[in-house]
């Protein structure tokens, strides 16, 4: 077997345009996920009996079904969903039509982190000791700001490594978003590949690329980890 590498070096540079959709359903998944998984872990170490049996329940049947599933059927419901609230409401909107794919990616993926978030932020915030929030409520600081300036910045340096496995889950999981027909890295070297059957360079191709994006994301939040931890060690 011979590879085309006149192909694959073609193939390589196009592959970068699918860059900026998989990096924005991956940071728009991690930023719309992260004030829910918030709440529900910040629900669970309070002990309020319904935020805690709602998030135990929704992260074990995230956790407890295929991703390739949840994009399925997901992706299946949401444009019915959808058509049926605009149709109520009356208006003259074609949700088929109108509404992105990529959007009900992000929808997808974010409705998958928050489970994940939600156990990451509450192993973090139990790592900070109960005197730390007592400490501030002592000197006058209400329950929010205690979080705010006491809790959340000792809980960043231990929440860190968790995020950045996330993040890195998400830029590889984002790439079963071809499914949802999104044109990402995966869905770009698909559609070269299908022209001449190249699937083979194709893929090392695509290889490459997610292999380059994750190093640097895990280099990014090595060097976000080590700012903090210093800053944490003064």
């Amino acid at each position: 077997m011979e590879l085309d590498f006149e192909f694959m070096e073609k193939t390589f540079g196009l592959l970068w345009s699918g860059v900026p959709v998989t990096l924005g359903i991956t940071f728009l998944s991690l930023l719309l996920a992260a004030p829910f998984a918030f709440y529900f872990a910040l629900g669970r170490i309070q002990g309020h009996r319904g935020l805690t049996y709602l998030s135990r329940g929704y992260v074990s049947f995230v956790r407890g079904t295929p991703v390739v599933l949840q994009i399925l059927l997901l992706y299946s419901l949401l444009p019915s969903l959808l058509n049926a609230i605009v149709v109520s409401m009356g208006l003259d909107f074609n949700v088929f039509e109108s509404v992105e794919p990529f959007y009900y990616a992000v929808v997808v993926f974010t409705l998958n982190t928050i489970a994940l978030l939600t156990e990451v932020f509450r192993s973090a915030l139990m790592s900070v000791p109960k005197g730390q929030l007592e400490a501030g409520l002592s000197i006058g600081l209400s329950e929010f700001q205690a979080y705010l300036r006491v809790i959340i910045p000792q809980a960043l340096v231990s929440v860190l490594p968790g995020i950045c496995n996330i993040t890195v889950n998400l830029v590889k999981g984002s790439s079963l978003a071809f499914l949802m027909t999104v044109k990402d890295i995966m869905a770009v070297g698909k559609i070269a590949a299908s022209f001449g059957y190249n699937y083979i360079e194709a893929y090392l191709d695509v290889f490459l690329v997610y292999i380059i994006l994750c190093s640097i994301v895990q280099l990014l939040y090595a060097g976000a980890e080590k700012r903090l931890g210093a800053y944490r060690m003064l």
